[in-house]
């Protein structure tokens, strides 16, 4: 018979992190333990600032969402939730213009999961409140290992029908190609421990971190010619393009693929750009464009993360 350890859970959080602003927060803000939190609520965070100033205040920790201009702020308590993080959440947000707000906590009381479900449900379409509980577990002797659980997330499908009630056809086409694709994504082990989830949306493109705050992964839908696109965006950095295309013939052999490099001279960006047409209107072939998409995206990353 196999022996089988048995899962504990910690309740007292403070054995493990004594003070919330010396211990917790710069635990949460190291690469490796904000990617727990960004898988937890789907979302790829760069860590810009911890402590960071609203006035005569600090929030714990202020961050980007890897690839867009979207804010993030990201405030921390080792108990249950009470009405002054409540107020404090609000008055950070408001001082940070944030677009993403997450509240960590050890226990939501069901009055504060109602008050984030409600500014979920007033807020607009570019705000989104986030609610999560700390869990700590260990089997036996072993060493405590941490586990975020999302209690309250926005409804972002509310959302994006209350931005509009009259969208075009071509933009809910655009919406509902890119929830089915991450529907059908993120059920290929291989590709999710690659990317994070992303808000859907009508635009006609979505973003994807490589673990990197110089460039991401863009995949867009080009309906007018019906195209599929899968490239590097390098926003702002043209000595970055020139090292990657110097190593250009590895990093085509490593990924099995040949790119259109794009120096973009006219511009502050470049792009390094794989094209594939499609027939985006037929749902049928919706998956296998999705398999070509998803393979794409897994080369890509593995092929250029050794080089940036």
């Amino acid at each position: 018979m196999i022996s089988l350890g048995r899962l504990e859970e910690i309740k007292d959080l403070r054995a493990v992190w004594p003070h919330e602003a010396l211990d917790f927060t710069p635990w949460l803000s190291r690469d490796d333990n904000i990617a727990l939190l960004a898988d937890a609520v789907g979302l790829d965070i760069t860590v810009n600032e911890t402590e960071s100033s609203v006035g005569d205040f600090n929030v714990d920790i202020f961050a980007s969402e890897t690839g867009t201009e979207r804010k993030i702020i990201i405030e921390n308590q080792l108990e249950e939730t009470n009405h002054d993080h409540l107020g404090k959440l609000i008055t950070y947000a408001s001082g940070k213009s944030a677009d993403v707000i997450i509240w960590v906590v050890k226990r939501a009381r069901e009055e504060h999961k109602a008050a984030i479900e409600w500014l979920n449900n007033h807020t607009d379409e570019k705000i989104g409140f986030f609610l999560c509980e700390i869990k700590l577990y260990r089997i036996g002797n072993s060493e405590p290992a941490v586990k975020f659980e999302v209690i309250e997330k926005p409804n972002d499908w509310t959302k994006e029908v209350k931005k509009n009630d009259s969208i075009s056809e071509t933009q809910q086409q655009r919406y509902d190609y890119w929830v089915a694709f991450q529907d059908y994504a993120f059920q290929n082990g291989e590709f999710a421990k690659n990317f994070n989830r992303r808000k859907p949306s009508m635009d006609h493109w979505m973003t994807f971190s490589v673990g990197s705050s110089a460039c991401y992964i863009m995949v867009s839908q080009i309906q007018r010619r019906n195209e599929l696109d899968v490239e590097l965006y390098i926003s702002d950095d043209k000595d970055l393009f020139y090292s990657l295309r110097r190593n250009k013939d590895a990093i085509e052999a490593d990924a099995g693929l040949t790119f259109d490099w794009r120096e973009l001279l006219e511009r502050k960006a470049s792009r390094i750009v794989m094209e594939k047409r499609v027939s985006l209107g037929d749902k049928e072939q919706w998956n296998m464009q999705f398999d070509w998409l998803m393979d794409v995206m897994i080369r890509m990353k593995k092929a250029f993360k050794t080089y940036l």
